[in-house]
């Protein structure tokens, strides 16, 4: 196994210690006195080395560990819960490929590359010759005398390695090959970038695998293309048909022209004759009082008086929809609890803020005809007013300036002019708790999706994504906003 092989080499190379932290091992090796000391609990224990091998050859690049004398670019191995998980794991699978190797090319023998920061197999600059190189043999000592690699210099299958040094990565690259077919690669999930599988699902999967006989490789996740390249400002144009390239917000004044009272009165028919049903916001019978008899009292409004909205036909208690406005916005509107309807211009809470929007010549994943529009977003952190969770109270806002990206086509361009009526409202950001960090009294998005992702689409938030700008068409007119509000 790798382990023994490193061993190996550092005990030949006559080094007084050796670090198997990069390993998986967190443990010291001390050949003066052939003792073995456990990093964390102190403990140290004699060692014997055997000419024998006990487990099946490894064969694969071995990841660099701390050896004496310790230079300056070696560095310090990293020991984190993670590295130890794949660089474990990754031991099991490099055995699972060697045996596989050693059928396909039953005369390869491996290179050590421990401290040479070599490629495993390096890539034959003639035809016709031998690559040479030291080998290990299964029993009777540690290590056998330098054989050929048939094939006339052709590289053999290499493997893609998670955790593989820099100076490794660079000198591999060329001489690393594809995983070999049938072979399941994982990208796994790391602190840096994001990935799709989580690095101890990926570490359970290697050991199961391995356990049943199947090679699997665990490689870097893809990073995902969040910005465009360099635009310089003359190639920053505006977007034709929509007018200006900034939109601000400043505080929310709210209207003081009409009362709850004369809001609720304006949406609503009074039904005299009420059906047997429940009022879905009190879960009272109609023909029964509110529930909110007793709890909200107004003038002119009695209890047991229905309403119904004028477009959806939805019936509920006066009071009770008098009860809804109050504990909303109070902006003049009112929505229907059951079909979501809009009565009126819906506004939002979104802080102040800055709303920019330009073209730049770039295309978007699966609009490789058309240019980019790029919007800006810009809120700075401040104190909540009267209509945020906690007023009085300062918010955050984390990750802005944020840019989004549409394609310049007709139907991106529209969707445009719907986002600048949704800011323009105060309806694309909100105050509450982030469903990422979890962090609340924060600046979030408020059901409007946008894609912030530029040049990939690795978590969903980026192109090609055929279906975006109907779906986000359809969010714009869950919040009252659709192409009859540009007519107006």
């Amino acid at each position: 196994m790798d382990i023994c092989i490193t061993i190996q080499n550092a005990y030949e190379k006559q080094h007084p210690w050796l670090d198997l932290s990069s390993l998986g091992f967190c443990y010291l090796i001390y050949f003066s006195s052939m003792s073995q000391m456990n990093r964390q609990t102190q403990r140290k224990r004699r060692l014997r080395r055997r000419m024998d091998l006990a487990y099946p050859l490894t064969m694969g690049s071995i990841p660099k560990s701390q050896s004496w004398p310790v230079g300056t670019s070696t560095g310090t191995p990293c020991s984190c819960p993670q590295c130890l998980l794949v660089n474990s794991t990754r031991a099991a699978s490099n055995a699972i490929l060697a045996s596989q190797r050693r059928k396909l090319y039953p005369g390869a023998v491996r290179q050590s590359s421990t401290f040479t920061g070599a490629a495993l197999w390096p890539v034959g600059t003639g035809t016709g010759g031998t690559i040479r190189g030291e080998g290990l043999r299964g029993s009777g000592g540690a290590f056998a005398p330098s054989q050929s690699v048939p094939g006339g210099g052709a590289p053999l299958p290499g493997l893609n390695n998670l955790n593989q040094p820099g100076t490794q990565r660079g000198t591999g690259l060329g001489a690393r090959a594809t995983v070999p077919p049938g072979v399941p690669a994982l990208p796994v999930k790391n602190l840096n970038s994001t990935g799709p599988v989580h690095p101890a699902l990926a570490g359970m999967t290697g050991i199961l695998m391995c356990a049943a006989g199947l090679p699997v490789c665990l490689t870097r996740a893809p990073k995902p293309i969040l910005h465009p390249p360099p635009v310089s400002k003359s190639d920053i144009k505006p977007v034709p048909g929509v007018n200006g390239i900034c939109r601000k917000t400043k505080k929310k004044h709210l209207k003081k022209s009409k009362t709850p009272e004369d809001v609720v009165r304006r949406y609503i028919q009074k039904v005299k004759s009420p059906p047997d049903e429940d009022c879905t916001i009190c879960m009272e019978r109609l023909v029964t009082s509110s529930g909110y008899e007793g709890v909200l009292s107004h003038r002119g409004i009695k209890p047991e008086l229905v309403g119904k909205l004028g477009k959806c036909g939805h019936m509920y208690h006066l009071l009770c929809l008098l009860a809804m406005y109050n504990n909303g916005n109070k902006d003049g509107s009112l929505q229907c609890p059951t079909c979501k309807a809009i009565y009126g211009e819906k506004t939002g809470t979104q802080p102040p803020g800055k709303m920019e929007f330009h073209l730049i010549p770039h295309s978007l994943p699966g609009y490789t005809d058309s240019k980019t529009i790029r919007i800006v977003y810009d809120i700075p952190t401040g104190i909540q007013g009267p209509e945020h969770p906690n007023p009085g109270k300062k918010f955050t806002a984390r990750g802005f300036p944020r840019h989004c990206y549409l394609p310049d086509n007709e139907k991106g361009r529209k969707v445009l002019k719907l986002l600048i009526v949704a800011w323009d409202r105060r309806l694309i950001f909100t105050i509450g708790t982030s469903n990422t960090t979890g962090e609340s009294d924060t600046v979030v998005w408020n059901e409007i999706h946008h894609k912030t992702e530029f040049g990939s689409n690795l978590t969903g938030h980026g192109y090609p994504d055929p279906n975006y700008l109907d779906n986000v068409l359809a969010e714009l007119l869950a919040q009252g906003i659709s192409e009859a509000t540009l007519k107006d």
